[in-house]
């Protein structure tokens, strides 16, 4: 379909000259005044608009084509108005271009200089209709800096709006790399303690012997080096959430005690003896399979069921439709102003392969690669090397044709071994099928390797 251009001038000559000169590349739409100036706009929404400054009541004067130009851009800000006028004073251009006209020509227009600025103006309208189109998007997918469109997400959306304002422990699953930490400060700063702290901690990234210290604290004199009685994430936590990740490499001892919290919401210190009250809900996550590890009894059934209240699975990159290239895109320009490289763009080589790699590591893998590509990439270009993708090439690359001498080859190959094979390897049939001589036909035979192969049917029918 044709995009729409709106000419508004009170000359009807001159419309119709308009119309015949871009008819072929617009649907022109026609005005002679304010009052058709407008509602042609309204009906149509016409993104670039040819504008006569000159009209009616007063055509000498530009008052009235000015007025036309702020009611338009006030019905749509980004329309891009190309003033058109016989009055072609500076102080009018000028005058037009800062009440926010988008270009400026003076009556007699050169025709092909005006079909230049009319590519650029709808070409400009595009790149920022398809901006807008991915801000919306993104506000959209946009939930306490989480991105997803794709009905997985959008579901865990769902469940942490429901969630959150409650104090139940909540259990997120997921691969490595899918976002549980984020999902986890999510369901924080949508509930009740938002106010209060968000402590994380990892479960397998610290050694055993200091896991507890770390988790419960401890009192000075507890073990070597402790000279101070220092607090604990749990208590760190206190007023907020605390978000223990890899909650299944936590070793059985630690579990005991991690239930009793969950059970009476206190804990005791390394050393101590004294059971310290700490209101915090717990989150906790895993990218293991707890119920393997119930079955083989290195987790606890009754420790699981207590922070299994609310199970949320975090799903991974591969199985969010769509939201590789929108999360590809927040990234790069993410990264991109950090780096100072406004205006890097993927390639479309780039897009597709960002479309089909499996991503083992998911969004953070995705994040690392992205990362990686904006400081790699040669201009304003990221390509799939930038990004250490793989691309098939099968599918850039249009396959080699032949040369005419080895088609007219595979061609005369084809309809003589059909010929022969069609009357039994015999020549005169097959000759007088292809419109030739017989002696030309031997010849065809011997030039294309097919002697022995005719000689032998041949011989084989009667």
């Amino acid at each position: 379909m044709k995009p729409k251009l709106l000419l508004v001038d009170d000359d009807e000559d001159i419309r119709a000259q308009m119309r015949w000169a871009l008819e072929a590349e617009y649907q022109v739409l026609q005005a002679g005044d304010r009052a058709g100036a407008l509602a042609a706009f309204t009906e149509h929404r016409p993104a670039v608009c040819l504008l006569d400054l000159g009209l009616p009541p007063r055509p000498a004067e530009p008052t009235e084509g000015l007025s036309v130009l702020a009611a338009l851009l006030e019905a749509e800000p980004a329309v891009k108005v190309i003033i058109i006028s016989g009055q072609g004073e500076k102080q009018n251009a000028l005058q037009a271009i800062g009440a926010g006209a988008y270009d400026f020509l003076s009556k007699p227009v050169e025709v092909e200089e005006l079909r230049i600025i009319l590519k650029r103006a709808f070409h400009v309208a595009r790149l920022e209709a398809e901006y807008r189109r991915l801000q919306q998007q993104r506000q959209a997918a946009d939930f306490e800096d989480m991105l997803g469109t794709s009905p997985g997400m959008q579901q865990v959306f769902q469940i942490i709006r429901k969630v959150a304002p409650s104090d139940a422990p909540v259990l997120l699953l997921g691969e490595s790399g899918t976002g549980k930490e984020m999902a986890g400060r999510a369901i924080h700063q949508r509930s009740l303690r938002k106010d209060g702290p968000f402590i994380a901690i990892n479960c397998g990234a610290i050694p055993e012997n200091l896991l507890e210290s770390e988790l419960f604290g401890h009192e000075k004199g507890a073990f070597t080096g402790a000279h101070t009685a220092r607090p604990g994430r749990f208590e760190l936590a206190h007023g907020g959430t605390l978000f223990l990740d890899e909650i299944g490499e936590l070793p059985l001892s630690l579990q005991v005690k991690l239930l009793r919290f969950l059970q009476e919401s206190c804990v005791e210190r390394v050393g101590g003896r004294k059971a310290i009250s700490v209101d915090a809900r717990v989150i906790a996550a895993t990218n293991s399979d707890l119920k393997a590890a119930l079955a083989a009894g290195t987790f606890r059934e009754d420790l699981y069921y207590r922070l299994a209240v609310v199970v949320l699975r975090i799903p991974p990159l591969r199985e969010r439709d769509g939201d590789i290239l929108l999360l590809a895109r927040a990234f790069l320009e993410r990264f991109a102003a950090q780096h100072h490289r406004e205006g890097l763009v993927f390639d479309e080589r780039a897009l597709r392969a960002l479309q089909e790699h499996p991503w083992p590591g998911n969004v953070r893998e995705l994040e690392n690669r992205i990362k990686r590509a904006v400081i790699m990439a040669e201009g304003r270009v990221i390509r799939p090397a930038d990004l250490e993708l793989a691309t098939d090439r099968r599918a850039d690359e249009s396959p080699a044709l032949p040369n005419l001498r080895q088609a007219r080859e595979n061609l005369e190959r084809d309809l003589v071994t059909r010929a022969l094979r069609r009357h039994g390897g015999r020549i005169a049939p097959a000759a007088a099928e292809l419109g030739i001589s017989r002696p030309t036909l031997y010849e065809l035979i011997e030039k294309l390797g097919l002697k022995r192969e005719s000689e032998a049917s041949a011989v084989s029918k009667p």
